[in-house]
């Protein structure tokens, strides 16, 4: 039987907020994180914070976004949880409301299978302020998870979904099983399961109890 467990990034397999740690480089930290705050509560709509929140990076320069981005910290036990999901016989992907320059090398480090998150632009070098990608809405995770279950023959009985706030609440609606990690009372409040140790190993104990 096929089976799929779907990953938010930030805050569920990454220790903090891609987003986070790039305003941080331009002192722009405190004003990101508040915003990003009420949109993982649910409070702010996801589109428009990401909006407000990129154009704050106006003026980074790529290579200091990628530098940034292929060394964030990983989650304690998120290698261990990966390989242990895919020797059970599960295909592992993430979704992301952040940015593939970051999704990538990380999961590239995890063995993920496959990664969907949204891009910054720059010209010259220099980020403009703009995003685009596959995941810039609050339903775009939960869209994204019936595409991929159609095409990869999988259903929502043998899918997991896990992750933080408020924009993976549409992925949840569409896994059988919803875990939420050290999450945003609006998500766990539509968890089947929860995990509030920041240790992803945790998930296993679950996935073995189902």
């Amino acid at each position: 039987m096929k089976k799929l467990v779907v990953f938010d990034f930030d805050s569920t397999l990454m220790d903090g907020e891609t987003i986070d740690f790039l305003a941080s480089s331009l002192g722009f930290e405190k004003e990101v994180a508040a915003i990003t705050h009420e949109a993982m509560e649910g409070r702010l709509d996801f589109f428009n914070s990401l909006q407000r929140r990129v154009k704050l990076l106006q003026g980074l320069k790529k290579s200091k976004m990628d530098e940034i981005c292929t060394s964030l910290p990983l989650i304690v036990g998120a290698k261990e949880a990966v390989a242990g999901l895919k020797n059970r016989g599960y295909t592992v992907v993430c979704f992301s409301g952040g940015f593939r320059n970051a999704t990538k090398p990380a999961c590239d480090k995890l063995g993920i299978d496959a990664d969907f998150a949204n891009t910054l632009y720059d010209e010259n070098g220099i980020l403009t302020g703009e995003v685009g990608g596959e995941m810039m809405f609050g339903s775009s995770k939960g869209d994204m998870l019936v595409r991929l279950q159609s095409l990869l023959g999988i259903t929502e009985e043998y899918t997991i979904a896990i992750g933080d706030g408020a924009n993976d609440l549409s992925m949840f609606a569409h896994a059988k099983t919803k875990v939420a990690f050290c999450a945003k009372p609006i998500l766990k409040e539509a968890s089947t399961h929860f995990i509030d140790t920041k240790d992803l190993r945790l998930l296993l104990d679950i996935v073995d109890s189902i």
